[in-house]
């Protein structure tokens, strides 16, 4: 039996255990009881048009097609749709940021992470990740016998600190990972960050002798808030591997589709996309979801109501930022990385248990003393759990 294995399989990820004491508790008290910010799960349905297209699928396409196997990589129509979007929607330079034949459609951002980072490493290798960043990296990361290191971001902002990321490169640094919008803390890397940190690892990858991949984990790309700018990180940085799903823009993580699309700018771009299809191969990866890509093909672009979310941010930033607590607004995505009012993050969350709240401590995010609260749940939770926030505040501010 593999030790390492079992040890994920036998304890769940932090996040995964406050949702299973969540549903746990729910039937001992009641759903409306139990206040569960814990899981990214969104609450916002999916756009009328994701049914409207299965539904013309499913009536319309021959059931024998639909169904059936597509090539491993991805049906070939599929994916030059998607790249004929990408390059309408994000190429401002005219040099172009996608091909059809570079594009690996995978179940959901987590598949296509995996893939991605078991095509790029080998044993001993180290991949940067910038704290706070989603616990589940260092999984995908170790399980290819490479090495995740740490990188602190600015504290208070919680952009990229590219003096420490430059301090961290060696000639082991095979690839760094950014996610913007940030889970957990919703921040929206400012374009001049992108800038200074391409030239950074154009610089560091001449340096060293091989390049620095930049993956891309974009699975909020869409989830922003006013005229908040993504950066498309192709148009900044030649070796750029972009991660995307479908799962939290049209509120569908339970379908798991996305792909990976590796930048025609990257060195040896064709041996690294067959290095991806050979790890699709080697982890069973192959053919996603056939109705899925069908699907995904004509939504590119569509999003779920995103202005819910912002509700939701406005109506608990106001909120908590009353009682006491220390909160920056996020950009996008939909969670909150809020301060805790004492050092040891995981003994408040324990305390916040007792008012019924189900917060994500930031230990395993990389970081110590701050809570994710994910806000993509009903209004109707955020009204009712104001109470539980305000007494939860009061114990602190009382020294209990």
């Amino acid at each position: 039996m593999n030790e390492k294995m079992y040890g994920l399989g036998s304890a769940r990820s932090v996040i995964r255990e406050i949702f299973e004491y969540g549903k746990a508790r729910k039937a001992e008290i009641g759903d409306e009881n139990v206040f569960d910010f814990s899981l990214g799960n969104p609450s916002v349905p999916a756009p009328l048009c994701v049914k409207e297209t299965l539904c013309d699928l499913l009536e319309t396409k021959d059931p024998v097609s639909l169904h059936g196997y597509t090539s491993a990589q991805g049906d070939a129509e599929v994916r030059k749709k998607i790249s004929q979007f990408i390059e309408k929607e994000y190429n401002s330079e005219n040099t172009p940021v996608s091909s059809p034949d570079l594009i690996y459609l995978t179940s959901g951002a987590a598949a296509a992470l995996t893939c991605t980072l078991t095509a790029i490493l080998n044993k001993g290798d180290e991949v940067l990740a910038l704290a706070p960043f989603f616990p589940e990296y260092r999984v995908f990361v170790e399980r290819t016998g490479a090495s995740l290191v740490t990188v602190p971001c600015k504290s208070g902002s919680m952009r990229p600190d590219l003096d420490l990321i430059e301090d961290a490169i060696n000639e082991k640094t095979a690839a760094i990972i950014i996610n913007s919008p940030n889970n957990p803390t919703g921040v929206v890397y400012p374009e001049e960050d992108i800038i200074g940190l391409s030239k950074l690892l154009s610089k560091a990858s001449e340096s060293i002798g091989h390049p620095i991949y930049l993956i891309a984990d974009e699975p909020y790309r869409e989830l922003v808030y006013g005229d908040c700018f993504v950066s498309y990180i192709p148009n900044y940085y030649e070796n750029t591997v972009v991660c995307y799903s479908l799962s939290k823009s049209l509120s569908l993580p339970g379908e798991r589709i996305g792909y990976v699309s590796v930048s025609p700018r990257t060195k040896d771009a064709q041996k690294l996309y067959l290095a991806l299809c050979g790890a699709g191969r080697a982890l069973g990866f192959v053919c996603a979801t056939s109705l899925f890509q069908y699907m995904m093909a004509s939504l590119l672009g569509k999003t779920s109501d995103v202005s819910a979310y912002e509700e939701n941010r406005d109506i608990l930033c106001s909120a908590l930022a009353e009682y006491g607590f220390s909160v920056t607004k996020p950009d996008g995505a939909f969670y909150l990385f809020v301060k805790s009012p004492i050092s040891d993050a995981k003994k408040f969350c324990e305390k916040a248990k007792e008012y019924e709240l189900l917060l994500v401590p930031s230990d395993s995010f990389g970081v110590e003393g701050y809570i994710r609260i994910s806000y993509c749940v009903k209004k109707e939770q955020i009204e009712r759990s104001l109470p539980a926030f305000k007494a939860l505040a009061e114990h602190y501010r009382k020294g209990e």
